[in-house]
């Protein structure tokens, strides 16, 4: 590698390339050798600001916190925390496969850090209780992150793609289920789409938050 290509190599460089290749190829496919040929550059250059797979997969999680709209600090808590939540699954259906590595890294950066910071203060500030504060950050948490990983493995995300298949479906398994079916025939009609529940799903989430906290 050239002295032009090195200068151009940094962490953060190295990251979001990381990051784009791992949207294109999927993390199952992504590797450190891989890497180096989209960087055109060796694997050691690779080494020298990241010292394993791990920490390349904790760089780029920590570049998706980034991306991710943190509660405005001037809005009503249930909005702040809206506008986070909508965030959240829009930057991981851009990122479909960083649901479930978005809770488990062991070496957090400081985007991941100051994302998470920011989550709490907006409960602490509303006056929820510590106690209440831990339950209304995990199950925050386990919705959007769940919903994501779930849109991100359905036949068009949930939408007509699915309606096709549950169309398909009737046509055979489904007629030993009665009540499976009813719903097929629901959803194929063209009345549902799974990714419009998300609203749904974070107006019940937070308005129990809401009548727990008694604020």
């Amino acid at each position: 590698m050239g002295k032009k290509r090195a200068a151009e190599l940094t962490g953060k460089n190295i990251a979001s390339r990381a990051l784009k290749l791992t949207d294109r190829i999927g993390i199952e496919a992504f590797s450190i050798r891989k890497l180096a040929e989209e960087l055109n550059a060796g694997t050691m250059s690779v080494y020298y600001y990241f010292k394993s797979k791990e920490a390349i997969i904790d760089a780029m999680v920590d570049e998706i916190f980034g991306e991710i709209a943190l509660p405005p600090e001037d809005m009503d808590w249930k909005a702040a925390i809206r506008i986070r939540c909508e965030s959240t699954r829009e930057v991981l259906n851009r990122h479909k496969w960083a649901s479930s590595f978005m809770e488990s890294r062991k070496n957090p950066g400081p985007l991941t850090l100051k994302h998470h910071d920011a989550m709490i203060g907006c409960f602490i500030k509303a006056g929820f209780s510590i106690d209440l504060v831990a339950r209304a950050v995990a199950v925050t948490d386990a919705f959007v992150y769940g919903f994501a990983l779930q849109e991100a493995s359905l036949p068009g995300g949930g939408g007509d793609e699915m309606i096709e298949m549950a169309r398909e479906m009737a046509k055979g398994p489904f007629q030993n289920y009665p009540h499976l079916l009813e719903l097929s025939r629901y959803t194929f009609g063209g009345n549902y789409r799974f990714r419009d529940t998300f609203d749904f799903g974070l107006s019940l989430m937070l308005d129990s938050l809401e009548k727990e906290s008694g604020i």
